[in-house]
């Protein structure tokens, strides 16, 4: 079970992101036979701090407030992976998990719990756009960017905004079962449950690449998508051998042939997902996949969803004209 909560709070905290926990484990909905939590509202920074969006929050628990919660929540807040955090409040963190308690982190909240040491030698994340500071902050953290959140033991980390939500109904879920997490899902007007993970939401064109020499290939490349491309025909068009045309490549890429084909091909049939309403097979063809099957197997291996899925988040359902 679960019942006593806190949440941690700094200076510049992010509204959205605290509601969320208030709403998952701070409200009483005991006449719809869900839990209720002890919980409460901690400072780290004094008896008002002073929120993202402008307004001021008062009337706060003080830090010993800690010492007696199950759970403590950090939000994201503005500069987290800037600032540096109240030494008492990373050493109330860290005797937290030391006395068996578990940590959950909203957003870039992670570079709290990654000041306070929690995060080496584990498994975390925390929005994408944040992922590569957290990993260069703390080297020892293993960055997972692109997931909706990591349950590492007493650790648990999420990505951006509504990932919070998320991982909050999973800590539900573990500690009340199933059927309570998808009740308050239901009453929040929330999925219990969100297929694949942050790669969908992440906008990653590849770089401009300077290329000598496979420029005008990488251009071709780009026009024939649609086609069986092999290494011969790529080579033939630089007027090089296979394995010259593959050692140039990689040089001056960073990348295989193979591997670049494939993102290319994804990132077209994200586009055609979201701006067009041809069927899966027509995407297939246009993006040299050849079937839905193979395009459906692609999709999910590099973005951790499925193409029907993907075009209902960024359409919606009118842009579902065909299940494959």
């Amino acid at each position: 079970m679960l019942k006593n909560v806190a949440v941690l709070l700094l200076d510049d905290v992010h509204p959205f992101e605290l509601g969320v926990l208030c709403e998952v484990f701070g409200l009483d909905r005991s006449e719809e036979g869900l839990p209720v939590h002890d919980f409460a509202v901690v400072s780290a920074e004094g008896p008002t701090l002073r929120t993202h969006a402008g307004f001021s929050i008062s009337a706060l628990c003080e830090l010993d407030r800690l010492e007696e919660a199950e759970l403590i929540a950090v939000p994201s807040g503005g500069r987290f992976a800037e600032r540096t955090y109240p030494p008492e409040a990373l050493d109330a963190l860290r005797r937290a998990v030391e006395r068996g308690a578990r940590v959950l982190s909203v957003c870039s909240g992670a570079f709290v719990l990654g000041a306070a040491g929690l995060l080496d030698g584990r498994r975390c994340t925390t929005h994408w756009r944040h992922a590569d500071e957290l990993a260069r902050r703390f080297p020892e953290a293993q960055v997972e960017p692109d997931v909706l959140y990591v349950d590492e033991g007493p650790v648990i980390t999420s990505a951006g905004t509504a990932a919070g939500i998320d991982a909050a109904l999973h800590l539900v879920r573990q500690a009340y079962g199933p059927t309570v997490a998808n009740t308050l899902a239901r009453r929040m007007v929330v999925p219990p449950h969100r297929d694949g993970g942050q790669a969908q939401y992440i906008k990653r064109p590849l770089p401009p690449t300077p290329c000598d020499t496979v420029g005008e290939t990488l251009a071709w490349m780009e026009r024939h998508l649609h086609e069986e491309l092999t290494v011969e025909q790529l080579a033939a068009q630089t007027h090089m051998s296979p394995r010259t045309f593959a050692r140039r490549f990689q040089q001056e890429t960073g990348t295989t042939p193979y591997r670049w084909l494939l993102r290319q091909r994804v990132l077209l049939a994200q586009h055609l997902l979201e701006t067009s309403d041809e069927t899966m097979d027509t995407i297939a063809g246009r993006t040299g996949f050849g079937t839905a099957a193979a395009l459906r197997h692609q999709f999910v291996r590099a973005l951790g969803t499925t193409p029907n899925a993907y075009r209902r988040t960024f359409r919606g359902p009118a842009g579902l004209v065909e299940v494959a």
